[in-house]
């Protein structure tokens, strides 16, 4: 979005915590303000809805685009303050067990506008915060389809990985690119695995886990007792995700939860590897079943094992045209050009109706 701002003719400002991602604002025409926006303490978030409210006048800004729950109240008090427009966008399907945590989440459907990420997620802030359909616009993610290209030279890029992660020639890959998390479904697949008696079938956990070690040993320890400690790989964090799915035979999402959007699966598909997910949140969105990937019950092992090895069996040519449909979908519907667009039509709207 920096890019697409800045190359409207727009001055693009970032403030976050900052992170790995701060030099590509920078080089895609966007300047970084570093403030300690993951503070969740009222104190905290009252300091910087005061700064921010300074630094909106400072900088002359027409409008603000919240992105994250804890920033978004200081966003909510600056721009009460200052009388500038703020847009949200609704990511995740948050949890409201409580009043408050409910009550916490709802400063994500306090904007002018409410971009939801899917339409599950669209669907979601109707029915839970009430949301108009005046103010909700739908703009799922999108990928970049030159870097998630299939057909470009990644060969000694996959040939690296393989390399890299310790996978053996001849061997077959199900990948579950997804960071390590109770509800991304590694235990899921590890059960898989052990149902399928493949001794020549490795499963890669592509993601970071984020200091959960625990959980870690936890699928370690299941592992062994289910006997394919040999045959599955935590890699962490990669940084050449094309060459990662293209090295892929299969590729799994498998969360028992819900997913707002899914991006890994239309980056899969935009690779054109056959993606087997759970047929429940974004993904039932993104995956037509049977014809750009296919869909199981979320959290069935049975049905999980069982399509993991048809695909693994069905003949090359069948698995091509799926993966050549799933790219074709990604490219109508899911790329970063088409979301740039929709979210500069989405500021333009706010703009002017404030004028």
């Amino acid at each position: 979005m920096v890019e697409a701002i800045a190359r409207q003719g727009w001055t693009p400002l970032v403030a976050s915590q900052g992170g790995r991602l701060v030099p590509a604002v920078e080089r895609a025409g966007g300047r970084h303000i570093a403030l300690p926006l993951k503070t969740k303490t009222p104190w905290g978030i009252w300091r910087n809805a005061t700064t921010l409210a300074r630094l909106m006048r400072e900088e002359r800004v027409d409008l603000v685009h919240a992105r994250s729950r804890a920033p978004a109240w200081s966003v909510l008090k600056a721009c009460r303050a200052t009388g500038i427009p703020f847009v949200t966008t609704y990511h995740g399907a948050y949890s409201e067990g409580s009043r408050s945590k409910r009550l916490y989440n709802s400063v994500m459907t306090r904007g002018a506008r409410v971009i939801a990420a899917s339409g599950f997620i669209a669907d979601l802030v109707r029915r839970q915060h009430g949301v108009t359909e005046e103010k909700l616009r739908l703009i799922p993610r999108g990928i970049d389809p030159a870097v998630f290209d299939p057909h470009a030279a990644l060969g000694l890029r996959v040939g690296r990985l393989a390399q890299a992660w310790g996978l053996p020639e001849g061997a077959q890959v199900v990948l579950l690119p997804a960071r390590v998390s109770r509800w991304k479904g590694q235990s899921v697949l590890i059960e898989a695995l052990s149902l399928l008696k493949r001794p020549n079938l490795f499963a890669v956990f592509v993601g970071s886990d984020q200091g959960r070690h625990t959980y870690v040993r936890e699928l370690l320890d299941q592992a062994a007792a289910q006997g394919v400690t040999r045959q599955i790989k935590f890699v962490g964090h990669c940084a050449d995700m094309p060459a990662a799915l293209l090295l892929a035979d299969v590729v799994v999402s498998a969360s028992t939860e819900p997913e707002a959007f899914g991006r890994a699966v239309i980056e899969a598909q935009a690779m054109e590897r056959v993606v087997i997910a759970a047929g429940h949140g974004g993904a039932a969105e993104t995956i037509t079943d049977q014809e750009t990937g296919l869909l199981v019950p979320p959290g069935d092992v049975q049905a999980l094992a069982g399509m993991i090895a048809a695909v693994l069996d069905a003949p090359a040519e069948a698995r091509q045209e799926m993966g050549e449909q799933a790219r074709a979908s990604v490219l109508a519907h899911y790329t970063i050009a088409a979301m740039q667009a929709a979210t500069i039509a989405v500021y333009e709207e706010v703009l002017a109706s404030r004028s």
